[in-house]
């Protein structure tokens, strides 16, 4: 067995791929409709003064997640233009600029903006209104209460709103390929050699996925919301939205709190709730999925060797 490695690595599931990301590269790969594998790969771009916010606790989270989501565009889209274009039509890049999937965007389009208005008004607003309607009943009335409710509201709708989606044939897959980007991220976290049998061996779950991050939200927003009064509803719901910032700092920490203890004996616990939402947002991959991690996780690999790094001043 190799020695456990010290490049720290995340990654994010694709259409029909994965996508890595360490110190200073990403890169992924997907299956493209003819089977054959192809890769992209991009340095990171590293703004001094992010990076400096990046070494400050609670405002790293939020960086850390802008980061994410502008990282993780680039191969979003690398990977629902390519998997669908016809190998044919590589000997012509003209026309391939011109004929990309409509189906792939349209999809992505839906996602995304269901993604948003879920995120931004649904999962933040609905909650607080709905738990708002039952603040003159006794049994619900009170500053405490009301936000335990409007937890527990929210945790509902998230739980729901997951579940719905996990039944579509296209995220099912895309789950698939989140369970073998944490497969291949355990295994060489393990510091196995990375082979399709050490990672089918893996667990598809892991600490630091953003999964249990979103179900940290949930459990930290209840405590961040109660220094905000409840009345009236419109600062309830303004406070939802203003303090989105705090509770995704805090989150953030927990996160990694949970990861650093992860094998502490009396403190894992504390990561079991995140690891049991991902039984839900991790399916179990195929050998050729799996492929696909490993292919995409070795380019990465390479292209962090190498220290590729694109500085930017400002």
């Amino acid at each position: 067995m190799n020695s456990k490695p010290t490049i720290p690595v995340g990654g994010q599931a694709l259409v029909e791929g994965v996508m890595f990301q360490g110190r200073t590269e990403s890169a992924s790969a997907i299956r493209r409709k003819d089977d054959s594998i192809e890769t992209f790969e991009q340095p990171r771009i590293l703004v001094p003064w992010v990076q400096s916010l990046k070494k400050v606790p609670f405002l790293r989270g939020v960086v850390a997640l802008y980061e994410s989501l502008k990282n993780g565009s680039a191969h979003m889209n690398f990977a629902s233009d390519r998997y669908d274009v016809d190998p044919s039509e590589d000997a012509a890049p003209e026309e391939e600029e011109k004929k990309q999937s409509f189906l792939m965007i349209a999809i992505v389009a839906i996602v995304g903006i269901v993604s948003y208005l879920f995120g931004k008004l649904i999962f933040n607003v609905t909650p607080a209104l709905l738990a708002s309607l039952f603040q003159d009943v006794p049994l619900f009335s009170g500053h405490v209460i009301q936000n335990l409710l409007e937890g527990g509201i929210k945790l509902v709708l998230l739980l729901s709103y997951l579940y719905l989606i996990s039944l579509t044939p296209l995220i099912k897959r895309v789950f698939q390929y989140h369970g073998a980007e944490h497969k291949v991220i355990n295994c060489y976290e393990s510091g196995q050699p990375i082979t399709v049998e050490n990672v089918r061996a893996s667990s598809r779950l892991h600490y630091r996925c953003g999964s249990s991050f979103i179900l940290f939200t949930v459990f930290v927003g209840i405590g961040v919301y109660m220094i905000v009064p409840i009345d009236p509803l419109w600062l309830r719901l303004v406070s939802r939205i203003a303090l989105l910032p705090v509770v995704i700092g805090i989150s953030f920490e927990v996160l990694q709190f949970t990861n650093r203890f992860r094998d502490h004996h009396l403190l894992s616990f504390l990561g079991k709730p995140g690891l049991s939402l991902q039984l839900l947002t991790t399916r179990e991959p195929n050998d050729e999925q799996i492929e696909v991690a490993i292919k995409a996780f070795e380019t990465w690999e390479q292209a962090e060797l190498g220290e590729t790094v694109v500085q930017r001043e400002g």
